[in-house]
Order: structure tokens, then C-alpha cells, then sequence
């Protein structure tokens, strides 16, 4: 090689890591692999990337990632990420809470050392944290230990806190909540479980204001955790395509959360194009072993690599038909289960029985929320739904329910109510194949009514395992009462 064509490689190659550089600055997938060269991303971790980014640009506001263990998971959201948006804006008051004080320490040791490489003051050369307390003067005044950190220059910091520790000091600008359980027995403890979540009321929610983030990114271990918790408490925004996270779709109150399983399940999407059982990484985790993993423990592997803690094994019900042509009623109904005292919830069915003796449910209103709200609520369920006859149980106040309901409803429903007296264990296991033989659901069920479903799909059969039996105890009723020819001895007209 000639010495201009040596000048002209080495300009070159300047104006390669230039490019680089640039890109490491702009897009958070690119400074991944540029901070960490070995780190071999899949298709699904560059998508994992592009959504952490959307975050870190401040597009997303409250994101829930749950992905398998050991798929590189923490090494994006709690040690690059971090980093990362320090870069962009050294100011940031970042907060990083994981099930142990050890552990979470573990990750601000390692923000530290990325901030403090090379590769990083190529990119951000701004954003700098004291070497040590000997080395410049001007750095003294910054704390740097294992548990928080502060940027020179400038009033960011990084804290690292334990499940259940205090966040003290400043608001919290971006909280990251990397895996609060340490394993199976502390995911599956109540205890832990209502200790996590009133730690999250009560600790993280004080901390936060009107421009805080929130990320959570867990490997599910039961459908009770935090995550459950959320899903039943706010709005969660599943992400399936990319137009969901422009910034003029966003809901900024919502949750937006995407699961990535470790073998895919269903129809491929435009954020997860792989096809039915294809491993998220190949390389490290193949079908193979996942599907070893799987037969030695079906209900773990669900929770754990598919991010759905719902137990498949031990379920009472193994899913429903679903029907999506309108059929021919002999006759529509509704049945009703009022809540019991507590956070029980109030379930109302609508349903008609067709032609072909098979029931086809048309409506659902499922709530915890008090009479005051589900009395005109259910009367309007009725009307919009054209009933001519509805039946409610009468225990647990139900009788006076009914009155009001049929007063709301302005008398246009015959509404009758009955004591129901028989064992409801013993009722709900019993029909549980007829149930799911003769009735089904229409196609978008899951998504209409997605809590409802929730506790359907997810009843056990050990029937003390489960914590609500609203939704499989009224649909047991819609079954009992589908054919019912009105005996004035069990139901009392009004």
C-alpha cells in the first residue's frame, strides 16, 4: 500500500468511527453495540432496543417490558439505558430498584464503569462522574459510592435502593424497576407480593412527579405481581405495531407493555415476526432446551420464558369456542351474580340461547366498583341489550339490588331473584366440561371484557388456590338457568 492510499484508508476509517459515534449518540441500539461489541443482538433485542429508546426520548411515559431470564434484559434497560439518557441529559435524576440492596448495587457499579469508559466519552464527552476523591479537586465535592452516584457539572445522579427501601433526596426524574422478586417462592408469597405493591404506592409514587417515567421490566413469576396488580388497576396498552408508539397516538396515562416470550406463541405482529414456536434466541436458548424446560415444569416455564404467570396446568378450564356469526336466538336472558362484601366483583351476563340448544354470551359487565355505580350500570347493560327477562341472586343484599335495578330499568325487564343455596365449589367443578361445551364467546372476548377473562381462564382447580370465583361462578349460573322453565317456588317475581 502506497503511503496516499495509507493516508486515504486511515481517513477513512476516521470518518467510520465518526459515523458511529454519531449513530451510538443518536439511537440506543447503535450505542449499545458500540459501548459493548460483544453483545450480539437478535432481531428481538434490536426491537427490544428501538422500544427502550422511545422511552429514553421521552415518547413513552410508563412502559412494562416482561421477557425470560438470561435473554439480556437487565443489560439493556438498567445498565445501558441509564447511561444512555445521562448522555443525552446529564441533569436526570435516575432511580434504580431491584429485590435486593446487593443485587441493585450491582447495576450503579456498572453505570459507573460504562460512563467511565472510552467509548462513552466518545459519545458524551459532557457526562463524567468523579474518579476518585484524590484525583481532581474540582471532583470532591461529588458523591460517588455504590448506592448513588452524581455527573460533574451538572445536578444528575443515579440511586440504587432494594425492594422496599427509601428514595430520598430528590424527585425522581426516570424510575427503573428491573426484577422486584427474587425467585419462585418470593413471586408466589401474598406477603411479598402486598409488600411490593404498597412499597410501590407509598415509596415510589411519592417520588414521582408530572414529568416522571416509569419502567418496569420483569420476569413474571404469578399473575399477582406488580405487573397483575397494574393491569388491574390502570390502562395497559398492549404493543403489537409500531404506529402505536408515534408520539401523536400515545395515551400519556396509559401503560404500554410488551411481553416477549422465549418460543412464540400465535400469529406473528409487526413488533415480533417470528412464526409459532421460534426461539427469541437461538443462539443461547434454542427450542430444543426451552421445550426440555417446559416438560419438566409446564405452570413454572409459562410464568418464567412465556410471560404468562396464568398456571396452564391445574387449570379448571382448558379455553372456550368462540362464535362469530350473529345465530338464531329462541330466547336472550341475563343472569347476575352481586358481589359478596369485599373486593369481590359483581358479574353480569348476557346471553342467548340458540337454536341449536348451544349458548352464545353477548355481553359482560365484570366490577368491583359499588352498588351506587354497578345498580344503573347494569340496568343500562339490560336495556342496551334489549332483555325482556333477567335473573339475580338474591344473597348478599341481592334482592334489594334487583328492586333498584328493575326501578332504573323504569319496569321494561322482568327481573326475577332466588336464593341460591347450593355449594358453589361443588357447582362450579361439576358443570365445568358442560360449561365449556355449551357456551361460547365471541371472538374478541378476551379483549372486551380482558379481566373477566383473566379470571376465567386463570381458575384453578384446587379450588381454595383462587382468590376470585365471580367470573366461573356466574357463568355456571348462565348454564343452570339457560333452560330454566320458571317455577314461582324457586323464583320470586317482584
Amino acid at each position: 500500500m502506497t503511503p496516499r492510499q495509507s493516508q486515504q484508508s486511515l481517513q477513512q476509517q476516521i470518518e467510520l468511527e465518526l459515523v458511529r459515534r454519531q449513530l451510538a449518540k443518536r439511537l440506543f441500539p447503535h450505542f449499545v453495540t458500540y459501548t459493548f461489541p460483544a453483545y450480539k443482538m437478535t432481531p428481538l433485542h434490536e426491537t427490544y432496543a428501538k422500544i427502550l429508546d422511545l422511552f429514553a426520548k421521552r415518547i413513552i411515559r410508563k412502559l412494562i417490558i416482561s421477557m425470560p431470564p438470561q435473554h439480556g434484559k437487565s443489560e439493556l434497560s438498567t445498565r445501558r439505558l441509564p447511561a444512555y439518557m445521562l448522555g443525552h441529559d446529564p441533569d436526570l435524576n435516575i432511580a434504580i430498584a431491584s429485590y435486593g440492596s446487593t443485587f441493585v448495587r450491582k447495576f450503579s457499579v456498572d453505570i459507573q464503569r460504562i460512563i467511565a469508559s472510552q467509548e462513552y466519552n466518545n459519545i458524551f464527552p459532557d457526562t463524567t462522574i468523579m474518579r476518585n476523591k484524590w484525583s481532581q479537586e474540582t471532583e470532591i465535592d461529588y458523591l460517588k459510592t455504590k448506592d448513588e452516584f452524581q455527573i460533574i457539572n451538572s445536578t444528575g445522579s443515579v440511586m440504587a435502593v432494594g425492594r422496599g427501601g427509601a428514595l430520598t433526596g430528590n424527585p425522581v426524574d426516570r424510575m427503573i424497576m428491573d426484577d422486584l422478586y427474587k425467585d419462585y417462592a418470593e413471586g408466589n408469597s401474598p406477603i411479598i407480593r402486598e409488600s411490593v405493591i404498597d412499597w410501590y404506592k407509598s415509596v415510589v409514587r411519592s417520588r414521582l412527579h408530572n414529568d416522571s417515567q416509569e419502567l418496569i421490566v420483569f420476569t413474571r413469576w404469578n399473575e399477582d405481581d406488580l405487573i397483575g396488580w397494574l393491569e388491574k388497576m390502570e390502562q395497559i396498552i398492549l404493543i403489537t405495531h409500531w404506529n402505536q408508539l408515534k408520539r401523536r397516538n400515545i395515551v400519556k396515562s396509559a401503560w404500554y407493555k410488551i411481553n416477549i416470550p422465549a418460543l412464540m406463541i400465535g400469529e406473528p405482529t409487526e413488533i415480533d415476526t417470528r412464526e409459532e414456536g421460534e426461539p427469541f434466541w437461538p443462539a443461547r436458548h434454542s427450542a430444543t432446551r426451552l421445550i426440555e424446560s417446559r416438560n419438566l415444569d409446564e405452570e413454572k416455564f409459562e410464568s418464567l420464558y412465556q410471560g404468562d404467570p396464568r398456571p396452564r396446568a391445574g387449570l379448571l378450564y382448558s379455553g372456550f369456542n368462540v362464535w362469530k356469526q350473529y345465530p338464531e336466538f329462541r330466547y336472550i336472558r341475563n343472569y347476575t351474580d352481586t358481589a359478596d362484601k369485599g373486593d369481590n366483583f359483581l358479574c353480569s351476563i348476557c346471553y342467548g340461547v340458540g337454536t341449536d340448544d348451544m349458548i352464545y354470551i353477548l355481553d359482560v359487565y365484570y366490577t368491583n366498583e359499588p352498588h351506587e355505580t354497578t345498580e344503573p350500570e347494569t340496568a343500562d347493560l339490560l336495556i342496551r341489550n334489549r332483555i325482556k327477562e333477567a335473573i339475580i341472586e338474591s344473597n348478599n343484599g341481592g334482592r334489594g339490588f334487583a328492586r333498584n335495578v328493575d326501578r332504573l330499568a323504569k319496569y321494561k325487564i322482568l327481573i326475577k331473584w332466588f336464593h341460591q343455596s347450593a355449594n358453589k365449589e361443588s357447582r362450579i367443578v361439576s358443570n365445568s366440561a358442560e360449561v365449556q361445551r355449551r357456551i361460547l364467546f365471541p371472538v374478541n372476548w378476551t379483549t372486551r371484557w380482558p379481566l373477566f377473562a383473566k379470571h376465567l381462564l386463570g381458575f384453578k382447580k384446587k379450588f381454595k388456590g383462587n382468590r376470585f370465583d365471580d367470573a366461573p361462578d356466574t357463568l355456571t349460573g348462565v348454564l343452570e338457568h339457560s333452560g330454566l322453565i320458571i317455577d314461582d317456588n324457586a323464583l320470586w317475581q317482584m
